[in-house]
């Protein structure tokens, strides 16, 4: 009687644990699931927080990469440096400059170069107690005399507010060619001989035009050369005289033309 009973509604009572069986299932799934999403944000904060540590570990490697190269920015044996940091840029599309954290107490003097680790930034215009101003050779009114290598023809680049500047007035075009050095000239003593300016390219209206050496959009570290054998320049917008782009004739070379013909009288 007894098995006859167990196999009469043993079967009746499993069919109706089934539905039971199943929502006991699927609120243990749920709660796999609930766990499941649970660690997936875990694991994607924790690759949030290593990406953001990636990435200032970057910032602090391409950091330390730019003051390595400034450190090792090769120039005149006989110039020495002060380093300063950009704290400030001009903010204006018609005068590019900026300023540094070093100034008189520092010794920096008006018409000293700065370089970035790649090469020459602009000119020292403007000097306060702990800051000074740096005229960028992108300036409008900035006109730098180079020599443009391996020909050794000489021009001036003029500044026009953007990061290809044109090198305007060389001497014989025929001898230059695109990716030629261009290096300041040190004519007329308003800037070092042979710092690095860029190289020469040609733009779509085929213009001679700087490629520039130095980083514009990642100035942070700047070099100031100490140049005390540097002319003082009164008028920092214009570094050769309008006199010497037509004719070609520095006036220091005309003022010493006239001083040995007065020794010879």
């Amino acid at each position: 009687f007894r098995a006859l009973v167990i196999d009469t509604f043993v079967p009746s009572f499993e069919w109706m644990l089934r539905p039971m069986t199943s929502v006991v299932k699927l609120a243990q799934d749920y709660q796999s699931y609930e766990k499941l999403l649970e660690q997936n944000k875990e694991l994607r904060r924790e690759l949030q927080q290593m990406k953001s540590w990636k990435e200032a570990a970057l910032q602090l490697e391409q950091e330390n990469a730019r003051l390595l190269d400034l450190n090792q920015l090769r120039v005149d044996s006989k110039l020495t440096h002060v380093s300063g940091i950009v704290v400030a840029d001009s903010g204006s599309p018609f005068r590019q400059s900026v300023l540094l954290n070093i100034g008189s107490k520092d010794g920096i003097q008006d018409g000293w170069a700065a370089m970035d680790g790649l090469g020459l930034v602009g000119r020292i215009s403007g000097v306060g107690s702990s800051t000074s101003r740096v005229i960028l050779l992108t300036d409008n009114a900035s006109q730098i005399p180079v020599t443009i290598q391996p020909s050794g023809q000489q021009a001036i680049l003029m500044g026009d507010n953007s990061y290809a500047p044109p090198v305007e007035f060389i001497e014989n075009v025929d001898l230059v060619r695109p990716g030629d050095r261009i290096v300041t000239s040190g004519r007329g003593g308003v800037l070092p001989t042979g710092l690095l300016i860029g190289t020469l390219a040609l733009d779509p209206n085929n213009r001679l035009r700087a490629r520039l050496a130095a980083d514009y959009e990642r100035l942070e570290f700047l070099k100031v050369l100490r140049d005390y054998g540097t002319e003082k320049i009164d008028n920092f917008g214009s570094l050769v005289t309008r006199k010497e782009i037509e004719t070609g004739v520095s006036t220091t070379t005309e003022t010493s033309e006239t001083v040995n013909e007065g020794s010879s009288e």
